[in-house]
């Protein structure tokens, strides 16, 4: 069975005893469960020690079958010197193998580890798992000794487990191995053992320390957290988001870090930047989308195969996944480490490396990081012990939220993620955070854990702090009134420092269609109202997708797209969600945080891509059946770079793609998605291919990597037009010269809601604070020209808090061209034209004239055209 070796790592019985007492301890000295296992997390997991490493794995399942802790060990797989974690391409390596005994407290296997070698920037460190003989099952004491916070040890062994319930995976040996679920490093993913990382070095070594050491003094950054003092760090002014698997050609976050320094030090030389270096200057936030290991597709031979073990010698196949996702499908185990699949060198300091890049830019940029701990893939039903399994959800597997270790484990997965560096994080679908209540029958949302994740601590050099906490909460979404019902801030009004995702930043906002702008209003009012503590902004990672699932009508009957914005669908939805008006409007006058989409400040592609799962990949193509009629230009197919896989499908031309897959979409609801069925519908056509159920699993994989090499911006690099980029710029370091512009507006007849103001945000004798500045407090306006005349005409006009400043906003954001006066829509207010001078006029405008605008002269102004004024007494 392979249980023979003992290698060059030992126990430690001294150490792992302690280890043990350590436990207990915090056992006795806790009633409450909860609280006992958020004691001992921070401990589990696998730490460099001084001069050994410990090592703590949850193993429940172990207890409940009755696998004696003296069958279970801890195998360590350590490498070569030289072993290049970086390398893609399957090849054998052999490891050196130790058996090392463990020691059992309550549920948790324990061992304080002499020899094994701590991973660092050049060097991959020791491997290591559980294994047990499964045959051992049943012949321990099922429950243990007490069972952990949580157990109740009343597990059962019977007359011996089936071996397929049995925790973890069991190999060709027959040996079954069992995984760390707080893994630091998983260098070839998800599915394989666990690296021994050395964060503490690399916490010593890391490039931004002094950033940190500035938080909590008297620093922009950050606001003082008012419960127990610990500092908060501040929302930005604005942010952008980023997909790191297509923001550059490596598809990487070395790539990123090597673009952000570009940037960095043309500025520090004061040099002029390249057009597309603007699409991303300007912000104090990136927002990455996750960058956690990912599930691996069932029919895939996986990065950690062919596993051969031989006394203190073991060979594996091993290689560093490539996977092409957006990073959503996560499955909860490793994910306090980074994404192998987006790490170039196979080393998580890329992580830490892009942040410290932000941190030190000549103007410091925080890093958020968008966290999707709601659910998990299926895939984690192999990986994670039983008891963090609710059931089956929308997005995989509901986790049991009300279990304490799972509870506590989640956070602790959290606040390790955190610590590489986040200055914030976003929670993706908090509203997905439920459990079932038995008394009522229903699903109810879990707002004490949410108000739990609140509560996080970070440490990072030493210092202690508090993230920027930003949620996507949607509630009472899936209900199906749930666009109309939810108010978007039932979580800013139980954490008033919270942020959550606006209502005109959801993925149902389309504002490539005609009339988006008319019908929204009641949400932009929404926003102008009470918007300081929302995200704000129309595009991202879900609006973009979406907006490209939206079938193109052939005529003026059917669902209008808006034309003012392109002579095509991809000039359409190009302009639509990157336009100056749209970006003045949310950047020069509308509260709160505005958030952009790196894929759509450059005008490339985005599509929603995932190669996951073998199952659904043929549906999930299917659905994006309109990406073409979106996306790609005649010229784009034709160019050799793009869409090779599916030309050698024998897809020569985008008509015959376009054919196929739209054709494909109407097969999927007759047939149940049944593949052999909707193949030989497909076959019965005159199509390119003539398919079979294989051929479309295999299309489908095509498309998911054409499409996602399609949307690399590293093709769209040269593509850019620096007077449209550096425009944008502009508008967004006018919003960074304006903190203030984050407040809501103070406007007449706005409903009164409740929003905290904090010392920093309003300074005591603040007559803005205390609401005297005018006879009822509303110094600003925002409204829309009326009638339309064939024109949605926004306006507003915002006053600094000390009075000193005045901006002025009119934008077109759909229709035809039209003339407006600016100083003539405000009726009540007083706009001085000697005073108003024009401080944003895009080149379009500019253009057309000789000079810039005066507020009370007319001037036209195209559909996504804005113009923006400064009165500075």
């Amino acid at each position: 069975m392979g249980l023979d070796s003992t290698g060059e790592c030992a126990l430690l019985p001294d150490e792992t005893a302690a280890l043990c007492e350590e436990h207990a301890a915090v056992r006795a000295d806790h009633d409450d469960g909860f609280e006992a296992a958020k004691a001992l997390l921070p401990h589990m997991g696998a730490h460099v020690r001084d001069d050994h490493a410990t090592v703590g794995i949850w193993t429940p399942g172990l207890v409940e079958h009755g696998v004696p802790a003296e069958a279970v060990y801890l195998e360590v797989l350590t490498p070569p010197a030289g072993t290049d974690p970086a390398a893609t391409d399957p090849r054998e390596v052999a490891f050196e193998r130790s058996l090392v005994e463990t020691r059992r407290e309550g549920e948790v296997t324990w061992a304080a580890v002499d020899g094994m070698a701590a991973g660092t920037r050049d060097r991959l460190g020791s491997l290591y798992q559980l294994v047990y003989d499964p045959r051992a099952a049943g012949t321990g004491e099922a429950g243990g000794p007490s069972g952990d916070a949580g157990d109740d040890g009343s597990g059962d062994s019977g007359d011996g487990p089936d071996p397929a319930d049995l925790p973890g995976a069991v190999g060709d040996d027959g040996l079954a191995t069992v995984h760390d679920p707080l893994a630091d490093s998983v260098p070839f993913g998800a599915f394989a053992p666990a690296e021994l990382y050395d964060r503490d070095r690399l916490d010593r070594e890391r490039a931004d320390r002094e950033y940190f050491e500035a938080l909590g003094t008297d620093d922009e950054r950050v606001a003082t957290s008012p419960d127990d003092g610990l500092p908060r760090v501040d929302p930005a002014t604005s942010m952008v988001e980023v997909h790191p698997g297509t923001a550059t050609p490596s598809g990487s976050l070395a790539g990123l870090t090597r673009l952000v320094h570009g940037i960095g030090e043309k500025r520090r030389a004061g040099e002029e930047l390249t057009a597309f270096g603007e699409t991303l200057a300007g912000y104090d936030a990136i927002q990455l989308m996750p960058v956690e290991p990912l599930t691996e597709r069932e029919d895939h031979p996986g990065y950690w195969r062919d596993v051969a073990r031989d006394g203190d010698a073991a060979t594996a196949t091993v290689a560093r996944p490539e996977k092409v996702n957006w990073g959503y499908d996560v499955v909860v185990r490793a994910f306090s480490a980074p994404n192998p699949s987006i790490l170039e060198t196979g080393r998580p300091d890329e992580l830490v490396d892009f942040i410290a890049a932000c941190h030190t830019f000549p103007e410091p940029v925080k890093v958020v990081f968008d966290v999707a701990l709601g659910h998990a893939d299926d895939g984690a039903l192999d990986l994670l012990p039983d008891r963090f399994f609710h059931g089956p959800g929308m997005y995989g597997q509901h986790l049991d939220y009300l279990d304490p270790m799972v509870r506590a484990h989640v956070l602790d997965l959290q606040r390790r993620k955190m610590d590489w560096g986040a200055d914030g994080i976003r929670v993706d679908g908090a509203q997905d955070f439920r459990n079932w209540n038995p008394e009522t029958g229903e699903m109810e949302h879990d707002d004490a854990f949410l108000a739990e994740m609140d509560a996080v601590t970070q440490e990072v050099c030493g210092t202690e702090y508090r993230p920027w906490l930003i949620y996507e909460d949607g509630r009472p979404w899936p209900r199906h009134d749930w666009q109309l019902a939810s108010t978007y801030r039932t979580l800013i009004e139980r954490h008033p420092h919270a942020f959550q995702w606006s209502p005109i930043t959801f993925a149902h906002n389309k504002p490539a269609m005609l009339t988006y702008w008319a019908r929204t209003w009641w949400r932009v009012r929404e926003v102008a109202d009470m918007g300081r503590n929302w995200i704000t902004g129309v595009a991202n990672h879900d609006t973009v997708r979406r907006g490209t699932q939206v079938d193109v009508p052939e005529s003026w009957e059917g669902d209008p797209i808006n034309r003012y914005l392109g002579d095509s669908p991809p000039e359409i939805i190009d302009r639509a969600y990157d336009n100056p008006a749209t970006d003045a409007l949310l950047h020069c006058l509308l509260p709160g945080v505005p958030m952009d989409f790196l894929n759509a400040n450059a005008r490339g592609p985005w599509g929603f891509v995932r190669d996951t799962d073998a199952e659904w990949n043929v549906k999930v193509v299917a659905d994006e059946h309109n990406l073409l009629d979106w996306q790609v230009r005649p010229e784009h197919y034709e160019d050799d770079r793009f869409f090779p896989r599916l030309k050698a499908m024998g897809f020569g031309t985008r008509e015959e793609l376009d054919e196929f897959v739209k054709a494909l979409a109407t097969t999927v609801e007759p047939t149940g998605y049944d593949r052999e069925t909707m193949a030989a519908m497909l076959s019965a056509l005159d199509l390119a291919i003539d398919p079979t159920a294989d051929d479309l699993d295999r299309f489908a994989d095509a498309w998911m990597r054409d499409v996602a090499d399609f949307a690399n911006l590293g093709h769209w690099r040269d593509e850019q037009a620096v007077g449209r980029t550096g425009f944008a710029r502009r508008i967004r370091e006018f919003r960074r010269a304006r903190p203030w512009l984050r407040e809501s507006m103070r406007l007449p007849d706005a409903p009164e809601v409740e929003a905290p103001v904090t010392a920093r945000d309003a300074p005591a004798g603040d007559p803005a604070a205390e609401g005297e500045d005018g006879d009822d407090g509303a110094t600003d306006r925002f409204g829309y020209r009326h009638p339309a005349d064939g024109a949605v005409v926004y306006y507003g006009l915002r006053e600094s808090p000390d009075g000193r400043e005045r901006v002025l906003f009119v934008g077109n954001m759909e229709g035809a061209a039209t003339t407006v006066t600016p100083a003539a829509l405000f009726g009540d207010r007083d706009v001085d034209p000697a005073g108003f001078e024009a401080a944003l006029v895009p080149p379009g405008v500019r253009d057309r004239r000789e000079g810039p605008p005066a507020v009370d002269e007319a001037v036209e102004l195209a559909t996504g055209q804005a113009v923006v004024f400064v009165d500075e007494p």
